[in-house]
Parts: C-alpha cells; structure tokens; sequence
C-alpha cells in the first residue's frame, strides 16, 4: 500500500458515523485516492463486510492491498450500477464519495492540475480519456470557451477571458499550464490572482473530465443500489458540486420538480439525515485541503 503523496481523508469520523456501519455489510467508496476512507470502513467491519472502492486514475491502483473484503473498480464513479451487477451486487449498505481532487494529483506537475507547477494541460482524472485541457483552449470556440468559464467557472469576466486565450492562440499554441497563466494574468487583479486562476482552472478541469454529469450519474444510481435505510455521504467541495448534492437529497432531481407517481405522490428516494457538517478548525489545521469540504449525508427512504 502506497499512500505517501495522499491526503489525510476529510472528515473522517463524521463520515464513519454517518455511514451508520454494519459489521457484515457491503459499502462503496466512489473515491478511493489513497484509500484512507477505504481503510477505516474495513476496520470497522466484520469478516463478512464488504468494501467496493473506485477510482478511474491510475495512479490509485497502486494504493490498494490485499484484503478478501476489498473490491477495486479501475473505473469513473458514473459507472456504479454496471460494476456492482458484474460483482453481482443488487444493494448496498452505503455509500460515500469525497469529491475532491487528491493532493497526488494537485501536486504532481505533469498532471497539469494546479497553477503552482509547471507542465503540460493535461487535466484528465483518467488518462484513457481523450480530450485535454490543452485541447480544449487550442480548438474550442470563444463562445464555448466563456460559456465554461461563467457555467463551472462561476467568473463574471468569462468573455475576456474567452477572448484573450483566442488572440493568444492564433499565435501559438498554448501547451503549458505557465504559458497559459502567463496569458491570464493581466486579466487578473494581483489580490485575488490565486483565487480567479483557481476557478479558471476548476472549470477546465470539470469540462475535461465532465464531473457535475459524472455526479448526477452518481446521485441517480446511488437512489437505486441503496438498501432501505442505507446511507449516501457526499463530500464536496465547491458551490456547483455541493447545489448539485443538496437539491438531489431534497428533490430526488436537478431540477427542483421531483417527479410524481400517478395519484400524484412525489417520489423522492432519499431523506437528509441532519445538518450540513464541516470540518473544525483542528481538521483544517491538519489538513488544509479540507477548509472548503462540507459533508451532507441522506438516507434511503
């Protein structure tokens, strides 16, 4: 097991308690990373417990260990339904995604995640995907472009932003993550430079690997593998994940209309079981990556 460059797990114990953990049940970590989430629900069970973990970045397999309990699945979390039927899984106990990128993958350059390192526009979480960052700020259209930057982006700017990486471009392709935040920076106020460099880089990143879909996937099949009273503990950690979470436990939808059965009864699958939690200042201490993570957890009904 190699987990040296992984961050600590976020929110760990709330997370365990949410889990509401069976000693012999079955339980799917969408997140595996360095497998710290993974370890501790183990711990916890019996030898008739079960843990299904995935992760489509490669670099996680090396992270797994031998355990009769453990089930990895080298695979986007969009895919829950299909690899708990080829393991022959109909329910399970529960479920818990961190939906956070790793520390690994924020701190290896070549990945192309982060602004503090130099290296190429890569940002796939899978390298079996096709379309880069790189790709994408060298071909898409001005419009497409500020259209990903205001909807994942959230930045008011959007369309200059748009508008300079295509004067830019024509007169060499952008390939690096420096060259491109070269680009950027007389857009940026030096006060908040880090902040905005940040959201231009989340939203690139969730078009490239198209996360929030991903995360709907997730959410939908989640309410349907789930066992009555089974748990669903969502971590995330910006506003667009969080409303994406927070309306599908209020609404069983996206769209805030849950659907109806025929008498006109609303069929939502999932009840929220107390507050929001965040980290405390201890946590965040110790893991800074956990500042902006907030845990909701629900219940099959």
């Amino acid at each position: 097991m190699k987990t040296t460059m992984y961050h600590k797990p976020v929110l760990l114990e709330a997370c365990l308690e949410g889990l509401a953990l069976k000693e012999s049940g079955t339980y799917v970590d969408a997140t595996f990373g360095g497998g710290g989430h993974t370890k501790a629900i183990l711990d916890l069970l019996g030898d008739k417990g079960k843990v299904i973990a995935f992760d489509q970045d490669a670099d996680a397999v090396e992270n797994t260990w031998d355990d009769d309990r453990l089930i990895f699945v080298h695979q986007n979390f969009k895919y829950l339904r299909r690899f708990l039927r080829f393991h022959n899984i109909v329910k399970v106990d529960g479920i818990l995604a961190d939906l956070g990128v790793s520390s690994h993958q924020l701190d290896t350059g070549e990945r192309g995640f982060s602004t503090r390192f130099d290296g190429p526009l890569d940002m796939r979480m899978s390298d079996t995907d096709l379309v880069t960052a790189q790709e994408i700020i060298n071909t898409f259209s001005e419009e497409s472009l500020a259209t990903i930057f205001y909807r994942y982006g959230e930045l008011s700017n959007s369309r200059k932003i748009a508008a300079r990486i295509v004067v830019e471009r024509k007169k060499k392709a952008i390939t690096t993550t420096a060259e491109f935040t070269e680009i950027l920076k007389p857009l940026v106020p030096l006060k908040v430079q880090n902040k905005i460099l940040a959201q231009i880089f989340q939203a690139l990143r969730i078009e490239v690997n198209q996360e929030l879909k991903a995360l709907e996937a997730l959410l939908e099949q989640s309410a349907e593998v789930l066992d009555e009273n089974g748990r669903l503990c969502m971590i995330s950690y910006h506003s667009l994940e969080d409303r994406l979470v927070k309306r599908f436990f209020q609404h069983g939808c996206f769209d805030n209309e849950p659907e109806k059965d025929e008498f006109g009864r609303t069929q939502i699958p999932l009840k929220k079981v107390g507050r929001m939690i965040l980290p405390t200042e201890k946590e965040i201490k110790q893991n800074k990556r956990a500042r902006s993570a907030k845990l909701r957890i629900a219940e099959k009904r």
